[in-house]
């Protein structure tokens, strides 16, 4: 082959060089999404965290106990209520921009984060309770899914408390 002819090195371009650039640019494209998603996935984890400091301000509605909850004031429980609609509000946006049927093995890692919270939670009979009346006007999947999240957790309980009162 005489490589003078620019037809020859032409021809080495389409033959080498045009794949490896496309493999070039598929990289960085998966690379991109993957940054997106991690950044994503961090804005929603500041978003909790913000959530929790909402919830340490507020402290005398011991959200974080497990103990049996308090009798609470109206405006404690108007205060507890709103908590619990932010609360709703950010998981449905976890959901919304995470959830995926099909998911890849870093979104399933960062997704199983929030079902995790969400368990957290719906382990709390008073969220529970007040659960299809946060969830009015949600998106029906979201709203689907986190209701058999809280159906699991609530018959867990139920087993664990019919268990607990056989033992005693």
């Amino acid at each position: 082959m005489d490589w003078s002819s620019m037809e020859d090195w032409s021809y080495l371009v389409t033959v080498i060089a045009a794949p490896l650039a496309i493999i070039v640019w598929l990289r960085d494209m998966f690379r991109e999404q993957q940054n997106d998603e991690e950044e994503l996935y961090q804005q929603l984890s500041d978003e909790y965290t913000d959530f929790l400091k909402l919830v340490l301000q507020n402290s005398d509605l011991r959200l974080r106990s497990t103990n049996d909850p308090m009798k609470l004031s109206d405006d404690q429980r108007e205060r507890k209520l709103i908590l619990f609609d932010i609360l709703v509000s950010l998981f449905e946006r976890s959901y919304i921009l995470i959830y995926e049927d099909e998911m890849n093995r870093q979104a399933r890692r960062m997704w199983q984060s929030w079902e995790d919270y969400m368990r957290e939670w719906c382990k709390r009979a008073d969220f529970r309770s007040v659960l299809p009346q946060l969830l009015q006007g949600e998106d029906p999947d979201f709203a689907a899914h986190i209701l058999r999240i809280a159906d699991e957790v609530g018959s867990e309980d139920n087993d664990e408390d019919s268990t607990a009162r056989h033992l005693l």
